[in-house]
Parts: C-alpha cells; sequence; structure tokens
C-alpha cells in the first residue's frame, strides 16, 4: 500500500473518531441502523470537505455491512452525486491536460505545415500553444458539465483524427512527394510531411468536433476506454491481415485506417452494451498484448523463415490473448463506473486493510466501525470504541 493510501486511511480514522464523543457511554445496544448512521454521518462530513473519494468508500462499505437500513438508502443516493462529482473533476482534467499538450504540438506542427524556416516563428507557436490549448480545455469543461467518459470522447476524437489524418495522406499520396522513387525514409519528398501535417491538423479538428457531438449523451468511462482500444486494435488487425494478403504500399496504410475505425466502433458497441468498466477493457487488451508477445517469443525459439509465418504467428496470438482476456475477465467488474448498478451485491466488500475474496488478495483504507464493549472490570456499563479491520476473509 502506498504512502497516500496509509495517510488517507490514517486522517480516515482520525476524522471518523472526531464525529462521535468516544468517551460518551451509551445507554442501550448500538443497532445496525445506529451504526449505519453514525458512518452516514461521517461520509457525508467527508463529502462536504470535499473528500469525495473517502465519502465514496464509506457509502459503499455502508451499502455492503448495512443492507436494509434507511442510511444504507441514503448512502445509495449520495454514492450516485459523488461518483458523478469525481467523474466531472476527472472530465475537467482530462480536457485540460489533453488540451494543453494537444495545443503545444499544434504550435509546431502549423508551422511546420506552412513550411516556416524561422526558428522565431517555432518560439511563438511553443509560448502561445500551450496556454491558448488550456484555455480551450477549461472552456470546453466549463460550457458543460462533462464526467470522464465524455471527456475522453473529446480527447480521443482529436487523437483519433490527427492519426486518420496521417494514414490517408501516406495512403492517397498527398502533397508532391514522388512515392514510387521511395528511398526508404518515412516521405518520399519534404513536400509531403507539410501535407501530412496538414492532414493532421484537419483530421484533429474533425476528431474533437465529433467527440463534442457524441460528447452530447452519457458515455461511461469504460466505453470510452473500449472504444479507444478498439480503434488500436481495430489498426493492427487491418495492417497484419493486409500484410498476409499480399497487400503491399499504399494499401497496407489504408487497410490499417479502415478496420481502426470499424474496431472504433465496434469497441464502442461492446463497451456500452456488455457493459465493460474501464478496468476490463484494459485487462482484455493486455491479454492481447501478452498474447501478441507471446507469438513473438514463439518466433524467436521457432526462428521462422518466412516473414508472413511470423506475422501470423504474432497475430494469433494477439487474437488468443484478447480472447483470454475476454473469459478470464468474464466476472470481474473490475472498478465500478458512475452510472452503472449500485447495488450491495455488485459493490466491491474491501473495508480492512488486507482482503481476500475468493482467491484474491487486495489491498484498501481500514473503515472504523463502531461497537459497544465494556468499560468496567465488574459488568460496568458499555461504552462506544471504534474498531479498525486489518485482515478480512471471505470464503
Amino acid at each position: 500500500m502506498n504512502t497516500s493510501t496509509l495517510l488517507r486511511g490514517l486522517l480516515l480514522l482520525a476524522l471518523s473518531a472526531a464525529a462521535l464523543t468516544a468517551s460518551r457511554p451509551a445507554s442501550a445496544q448500538l443497532t445496525r441502523a445506529d451504526s449505519a448512521a453514525v458512518l452516514l454521518a461521517t461520509a457525508e462530513n467527508f463529502a462536504n470537505r470535499g473528500a469525495y473519494d473517502i465519502a465514496e468508500a464509506l457509502y459503499r462499505h455502508i451499502l455492503e455491512r448495512f443492507p436494509g437500513t434507511a442510511a444504507a438508502e441514503t448512502a445509495r443516493t449520495r454514492l450516485e452525486v459523488v461518483t458523478g462529482r469525481q467523474s466531472q473533476a476527472g472530465g475537467e482534467a482530462e480536457l485540460k491536460v489533453w488540451s494543453s499538450l494537444y495545443g503545444l504540438w499544434q504550435g509546431v506542427a502549423i508551422p511546420l505545415a506552412a513550411s516556416a524556416d524561422d526558428a522565431e516563428v517555432y518560439g511563438l507557436g511553443l509560448l502561445v500553444g500551450g496556454p491558448a490549448g488550456f484555455l480551450l480545455g477549461r472552456a470546453m469543461a466549463r460550457s458543460r458539465p462533462r464526467t470522464l467518459g465524455q471527456a475522453r470522447a473529446i480527447t480521443w476524437g482529436g487523437t483519433w483524427g490527427a492519426i486518420q489524418g496521417w494514414g490517408w495522406a501516406l495512403a492517397l499520396d498527398l502533397g508532391t512527394g514522388d512515392r514510387d522513387n521511395y528511398d526508404g525514409s518515412l516521405y518520399g519528398e519534404d513536400e509531403s510531411i507539410e501535407a501530412a501535417l496538414t492532414s493532421m491538423i484537419v483530421g484533429g479538428a474533425a476528431g474533437i468536433a465529433g467527440g463534442l457531438v457524441m460528447a452530447r449523451r452519457e458515455i461511461t468511462p469504460g466505453t470510452a476506454t473500449s472504444a479507444m482500444l478498439g480503434s488500436l486494435w481495430g489498426t493492427w488487425f487491418g495492417f497484419s491481415t493486409a500484410y498476409l494478403a499480399d497487400v503491399e504500399g499504399d494499401g497496407l496504410t489504408a487497410a490499417a485506417m479502415i478496420v481502426g475505425n470499424a474496431g472504433l466502433v465496434a469497441g464502442a458497441l461492446a463497451g456500452s452494451r456488455m457493459p465493460l468498466s474501464r478496468a476490463r477493457a484494459r485487462l482484455i487488451s493486455v491479454g492481447g498484448v501478452v498474447g501478441a508477445f507471446g507469438g513473438l517469443g514463439i518466433n524467436l525459439i521457432a526462428q521462422p523463415d518466412g516473414d508472413k509465418t511470423i506475422m501470423a504467428t504474432i497475430l494469433a496470438g494477439s487474437i488468443a490473448g484478447l480472447a483470454l482476456g475476454v473469459a478470464g475477465t468474464r466476472n470481474d467488474r473490475g472498478e465500478t463506473d458512475p452510472g452503472e448498478d449500485l447495488s450491495a451485491a455488485s459493490l466491491p466488500a474491501p473495508g480492512s486493510l488486507l482482503n481476500w475474496s475468493h482467491g484474491n488478495w487486495a489491498f484498501s483504507t481500514p473503515l472504523p466501525t463502531p461497537a459497544l464493549e465494556p468499560t468496567g472490570r465488574n459488568g460496568g456499563r458499555d461504552g462506544l470504541v471504534w474498531k479498525v479491520p486489518l485482515l478480512k476473509v471471505r470464503f
């Protein structure tokens, strides 16, 4: 467990203890409803202070430990509000960070596309591009509250649009580059670089516009992540399959771009209909990467003669890895995205420093739990104490 998580747990313990007067004895037995109410008040205190991550953990703990109580019903509603605020905060940060970097890239790409020779022009582009991009991202975030999934649709729209612009510039031989006299460089002539950059700038702007249109509807982080990863895997499948089909030259790039767009659509549909959480989408993709490197390892051991055999082995490994990733995470909901079902059965059940459930270990912030214990030697009056669980085992 990292230091920030430990400090967060200590802060949680201190403020939770301060929510009640521990020295005041309880005259009656503390019920489940009372315990849930105490935790609910503590969670709302954290939410009012802006510590949404700790408040979220407490709300989930109430839903998991005290289902059926009035506090649990309130916690369910509060949890939707807290996760929504967290998602909007993440969306705003996503837009600001990405747009700042995109602005810096534009500050260099635009002078290059215009064949600028003076270093001062590039320096001015860097000075203006970053702040201008940041202001653009802030304006998009403030114009309408956007969740992390909606923001990712905008940012990946701009990135994917630029990639598409670069790919189609190569596939369509934009510019005056002579692709028949290809000398091994990325472009046949310097002018082709300018044409490709222009195409990337236009494609990025079109992608941002498309992302803004898509962001008008609710998009979960899992759907956005699935669409992004689907476009990348589609690009790989398009290129490798075309290579195995003896497609050469510009056809390889065109195939990669076309199938990449198909992968983008397929990933978005899969993420919204299955539905996929962001964590599960990443795990499935990691399975594909591991499978592809496994295929590469087989090639290094077997050392086949033909290039197509090498490509086919890597392609087969990536497909097998993705399939195993889907099967292996079938019952793994991963993180709960805002808007997903918040029933107690679907929520994670941490609450202790170390948690074991069905063969899996996990660390989390220990959540204090109120309880009554005798304060005297001879059966004296019970007092309210707080217990901090360190180990939780579920069979």
